[in-house]
């Protein structure tokens, strides 16, 4: 690959000039494009089909995650690198599971950042050190164990809050999604975790990804 071609998704203004200027620097890359939230990366990735995105997960709108996976559905061969502050299990799962090939925090120095670049758009994967743990601690855990594989333990309503956490979707998005109120989602929340056992929110989420959970593909 002779220039890597870049496109930039994140709704902070300095953030996206700052990686402007530095990717300016190397002759091996050129960012082609600026997006400023979830909705505007999908397009543009299928307008300029980038060979990278550098995408945060925290946007207006359609968030990184849900942005990862559109675009991961229809151009599977943009190579998609996670750049945000959140090392949280959450974001870190959901994300991966939607199809980026990478997850670096902010924090990341410079040189890191070029060499994951170069990484992902050769086909690999790269993962900031703590990120890899998780991923590494994930892999050789026993898997949770759900009473069922269907949860037919939990209502419609309970399942289809399962499903938007296993997309990474926060409470406030999921009410806004579902048209309720935070402590109603919240409540929901709570009887999900004692129906299925789980402990907290992270061990939530892994169970439900283990299921087959978080693969919607709307638009």
């Amino acid at each position: 690959m002779d220039c890597i071609r870049i496109l930039i998704a994140d709704d902070q203004t300095i953030t996206r000039s700052g990686l402007q200027t530095m990717l300016a620097e190397h002759q091996d890359m050129q960012v082609i494009g600026e997006a400023r939230d979830g909705a505007e990366v999908v397009e543009l990735a299928a307008s300029l089909q980038p060979d990278v995105i550098l995408m945060d997960v925290r946007m207006p709108g359609i968030n990184g995650i849900e942005a990862t996976r559109r675009i991961h559905r229809t151009s599977p061969h943009i190579r998609i690198l996670v750049l945000t502050v959140f090392d949280d299990d959450t974001l870190v799962f959901p994300v991966i599971r939607a199809g980026a090939s990478g997850y670096l925090l902010k924090n990341t120095e410079q040189d890191e950042l070029l060499r994951a670049i170069r990484t992902v758009a050769n086909g690999g994967a790269i993962f900031s050190p703590g990120i890899a743990q998780k991923v590494l601690g994930y892999l050789n855990a026993p898997q949770p164990n759900a009473p069922k594989e269907s949860f037919d333990e939990l209502t419609a309503r309970e399942r289809e809050i399962l499903e938007l956490i296993a997309q990474g979707k926060t409470n406030a998005e999921i009410a806004t999604t579902l048209n309720l109120s935070s402590k109603t989602v919240s409540n929901y929340i709570s009887n999900v975790l004692l129906k299925l056992h789980a402990t907290d929110r992270a061990k939530l989420m892994l169970m439900a990804l283990e299921h087959g959970l978080g693969q919607a593909n709307k638009l």
